[in-house]
């Protein structure tokens, strides 16, 4: 059973919820906290081959599965008890996986699940990842009619040698042509991420990746930096000395900083600390989860965060399948996918306001912390403040605290500080 029963919803508040110019929808909550739109998420958990990098909850299936999982993913959509219909949305991002393998029926059927069950508001962003190998024109024609307008592309790299590496499906070749495609098919919102200290990388060639993307002129750039993460192949090349070399710490550490200086150069600002875009491009969905607000996720291994709830799915596929049956006539009752939750406490509330908040580079808000905590940040964090601040990490700002460039280099370490446990 879902955590929030259905008749608990009648026993809430009645809130009138601004959801765009023209509508207004009743809000209920048990809670007493949420009194604003929400996200959503969908995860598709398919690609066309296993990049040797990646330790996302994805991999390979045949169509048969991957329509099966629509099919469960809708009726999970549908009975789902969290929040009530009519719930207001103001972002929607598909990520995996690869959702872009899906058909464009296939992303439109999920699109009116959601849409019969929420109100989403007319100007939501709604985003979608895409690999550029999994894309032709009619695809992505489907996809931009059934209501996705933003497209983030993992590009990772614009040399051959690099992609091959990697594992990726793609050549650089076909990235650009996918990217000139999306924009003739009228995509006017697109990111593309890229992925620094790589094996084999040098300066110069992350150089000429990061010049290709300014070329292309997208309107939000996402770099990361490459971890080799447990159980990945790269894991296991590394332990066999078969990878090649990756950039030391401070080549990685150079490229970072070229990284932030170039792309401010042209216009793309650093808003946290791997993502920049031109103004007004910010990803808002993203920024949702780096500033504490509510968002609600479907597909196995979904993490969901609303009303100081943290919950998240199953991430075994079969399992989902059954507790979702997609075929009604056969399936009998939907069950539930959940597999664990918490209710974050008000210290806990706390730390992850700092230290997601701290990611972006406008900081925390003395105010914000106060509305949201009824305290002080400066009574509940004053010595680690006034610690990091003499140095060097964090300054303080009109009204708040953020890091300084040296801060994010050290970022993780910084961050650890502001757990209060």
């Amino acid at each position: 059973m879902y955590f929030f029963e259905e008749k608990k919803w009648n026993q809430g508040t009645d809130i009138v919820q601004e959801c765009s110019d023209a509508v207004s929808v009743p809000l209920y909550h048990t809670c007493g906290q949420m009194t604003g739109p929400l996200s959503l998420y969908l995860h598709i958990p398919f690609c066309v081959r296993k990049c040797r990098y990646c330790d996302f909850l994805s991999g390979p299936q045949d169509e048969e599965t991957r329509e099966a999982y629509v099919r469960s993913l809708i009726r999970e959509i549908e009975e789902q008890s969290v929040c009530p219909r009519s719930t207001c949305v103001d972002t929607v991002f598909f990520g995996g996986g690869t959702p872009s393998v899906l058909t464009g029926g296939q992303i439109a059927g999920i699109m009116e699940a959601l849409y019969g069950f929420f109100s989403i508001r007319e100007d939501a962003e709604i985003s979608m990842e895409m690999n550029p190998g999994t894309a032709d024109a009619e695809k992505l024609l489907a996809f931009m009619s059934a209501g996705i307008n933003r497209l983030s592309m993992g590009i990772q790299s614009m040399r051959d040698d690099e992609l091959k590496t990697l594992g990726r499906i793609h050549t650089a070749q076909e990235a650009r042509s996918s990217f000139e495609l999306a924009r003739k098919t009228g995509f006017d919102n697109i990111n593309v991420d890229l992925m620094s200290a790589l094996p084999g990388q040098s300066f110069e060639s992350w150089q000429y990746t990061l010049g290709e993307a300014v070329r292309w002129a997208p309107e939000h750039i996402s770099a990361y930096s490459l971890i080799i993460e447990p159980g990945t192949p790269f894991a296991s090349m590394y332990e066999k000395g078969t990878l090649p070399p990756l950039p030391d710490e401070d080549t990685d550490r150079e490229m970072y900083h070229f990284t932030k200086d170039f792309l401010a150069e042209h216009g793309y600002l650093r808003y946290e600390i791997s993502n920049y875009a031109l103004a007004g491009r910010e990803c808002r969905h993203n920024s949702g989860y780096w500033t504490g607000h509510p968002y609600l996720g479907f597909g196995i291994g979904a993490a969901s965060y609303v009303n100081g709830i943290r919950f998240s799915n199953d991430s075994d596929l079969s399992e989902y399948l059954k507790a979702f049956p997609g075929d009604r006539s056969h399936g009998g009752p939907a069950g539930t996918a959940r597999a664990e939750q918490h209710r974050l406490s008000g210290e806990e509330q706390m730390e992850e306001f700092m230290f997601l908040g701290l990611r972006m580079t406008a900081g925390v808000k003395d105010q914000v912390f106060f509305e949201r905590f009824g305290e002080k940040i400066s009574d509940i964090y004053g010595p680690v403040l006034d610690r990091h601040i003499s140095q060097g990490v964090l300054e303080r700002t009109e009204g708040g605290y953020r890091l300084t460039d040296r801060g994010v280099d050290v970022s993780n370490y910084v961050l650890a500080d502001y757990l209060l446990q």
